[in-house]
């Protein structure tokens, strides 16, 4: 069920929610967490999509703040006093989740704290993600400033490795990034891959992706600061695979431990003593990576270690690599 509210406020929001609580009792009770997502106008529907279907493991009351890009005296009225537009939907049309889209446009856009201050669950966590470009610094942004987690996408950015060096600069606990969660597929294989004999130690390390992959760049801080060994980092010089991580090698006395992706969804594990193996690693849809998150509330100290700590490791030991990205 999907009910519109043009040129609204939010009391009247608030007021239609409980109306339709009553009559139909179609909105999810039990409801875990706020999310907020922060978007512009007309790019509001994938990452509802992506939040609908991670509800369905975490129910949860979805607010999406939708603004204009730029406003400016041309734009007419919605640039003078402002007006607010929202939708509210629920039932089929929401997951397991209630969703409240507000369109906000002129000065009531430059408010987003005040738009969703009264519609935020009683005594329940707040997370708030950006899909989009983020605010310069995630922690002291308006709706950064109520939130227990603030999620980016460093590679929506317009320069994703760029991106990334600012998350470092401004890292503050309970920041986390999606170009991390992309990782987990990856980390869970490469920890599984070393814990098993022989137990030798690593003594270097080739990561490489696409121009445009900053999973890449933390994967191999990740890697440089697990393992305390010189981590190359290669950005778009093979033309394999489709985008995202290409692939690791990883050498140790007694050869090297390739895994390496060089067609979309599937990696191939190659190791000294053993048979070459074909694992399912694909790259990580919206909705994994936010399920993801969602399943834990509480900072991500690992993450904070290899944005602020990780990062640097590479720039000050591996100057020919950063040169690639």
């Amino acid at each position: 069920m999907i009910v519109d509210l043009p040129d609204t406020t939010t009391s009247n929001i608030s007021k239609a929610l409980v109306k339709i609580r009553e009559e139909g009792g179609a909105v999810a009770l039990g409801r875990v967490l706020t999310l907020i997502i922060a978007t512009h106008l007309g790019q509001e529907e994938e990452a509802i999509e992506a939040a609908n279907d991670a509800s369905r493991e975490h129910p949860m009351r979805v607010i999406v703040v939708s603004t204009e890009e730029e406003r400016s005296p041309s734009s007419g009225q919605h640039s003078g006093s402002g007006r607010l537009d929202a939708q509210i939907r629920v039932g089929g049309d929401a997951g397991a989740s209630e969703v409240i889209v507000l369109r906000a446009y002129g000065e009531t856009a430059s408010d987003q704290e005040g738009l969703v201050t009264g519609l935020l669950l009683p005594d329940a966590p707040v997370v708030v993600w950006w899909p989009g470009i983020a605010p310069a610094k995630a922690s002291t942004s308006p709706l950064g400033r109520i939130a227990t987690i603030r999620i980016t996408d460093a590679s929506a950015q317009p320069n994703p490795q760029e991106a990334l060096f600012h998350l470092a600069e401004t890292y503050a606990p309970g920041d986390t990034d999606f170009a991390w969660t992309r990782l987990t597929l990856w980390r869970a294989q490469l920890a599984a891959v070393l814990d098993q004999p022989p137990y030798e130690p690593i003594t270097a390390v080739d990561v490489a992706g696409a121009a445009d992959s900053p999973s890449t760049l933390l994967l191999a801080a990740w890697l440089r600061l697990q393992l305390q060994v010189p981590v190359k980092y290669d950005l778009a010089s093979r033309a394999i695979g489709s985008g995202g991580i290409h692939g690791v090698r990883m050498e140790r006395a007694t050869g090297t431990i390739e895994l390496e992706r060089e067609v979309p969804n599937i990696a191939r594990l190659s190791q000294p003593g053993q048979p070459t193996h074909d694992l399912s690693l694909p790259r990580r849809s919206l909705r994994d990576c936010l399920a993801e998150e969602l399943r834990r509330l509480d900072p991500d100290d690992l993450y904070g270690e290899v944005i602020t700590k990780g990062l640097g490791m590479l720039e000050t030991s591996d100057e020919g690599a950063g040169a690639t990205a």
